[in-house]
């Protein structure tokens, strides 16, 4: 690649420059007509950019899904630390403003809920290890003691935490999916009477 600055872009600031462009088209393409729908020459096109630039940022669809879907954790995640640092001090209120506070981020966006919950799926095996990672992510906020949760419970504090997250998750594919899809406060209050139950709290 030329390394010469053009308009007065470095190459690195033009290879960031088009790899943003294509996540902001990957937002919008992979979340409608959904993932596997969405071909490198309709990224392209959408980013404005040639299909060689293309494979200047990325090796193909999954690693930008991949950038894609890790960007969306990593922003739900301080989304979730912020509202549960900022949540009274108690194992409840914490709760509910974690879970308020994900399922509220998640939702402002329906391209953000159907590709962090949906379309990630769809994108095959490939991105076990992204999902994973997320998860892991979410279950660290809980064990962390961000929600001081009793040392009394028996089971598994690690196991208990990723069970939760995955029925949060699912609330959330439900909500993408349906065609009447539940209000957020329904949401957040189902996922929010699963963890109190549950923590015993």
């Amino acid at each position: 690649m030329n390394g010469r600055p053009y308009r007065g872009m470095s190459a690195e600031e033009r290879l960031a420059e088009r790899r943003e462009r294509l996540i902001c088209a990957a937002y919008t393409l992979y979340s409608d007509p959904g993932f596997p729908e969405t071909t490198i020459e309709r990224l392209c096109a959408t980013a404005r950019i040639s299909n060689r630039a293309f494979y200047e940022c990325f090796s193909g669809r999954t690693e930008l899904m991949q950038a894609l879907h890790e960007r969306c954790v990593q922003e739900a995640v301080s989304a979730v630390a912020k509202a549960v640092e900022e949540a009274p001090d108690t194992p409840l209120s914490k709760i509910k403003a974690g879970i308020s506070g994900y399922i509220t981020f998640v939702t402002e966006d329906r391209r953000r809920a159907r590709i962090m919950h949906l379309e990630v799926r769809r994108a095959g095996d490939c991105l076990a290890t992204s999902r994973q990672q997320a998860v892991r992510a979410f279950a660290k906020v809980i064990e962390a003691g961000a929600f001081d949760l009793p040392e009394t419970i028996e089971p598994n504090r690690r196991l208990l935490a990723l069970g939760m997250i995955g029925a949060v998750q699912e609330l959330l594919v439900e909500w993408v999916l349906a065609d009447d899809p539940p209000p957020v406060a329904d949401l957040v209050s189902t996922a929010v009477h699963i963890f109190s139950r549950s923590f015993a709290l």
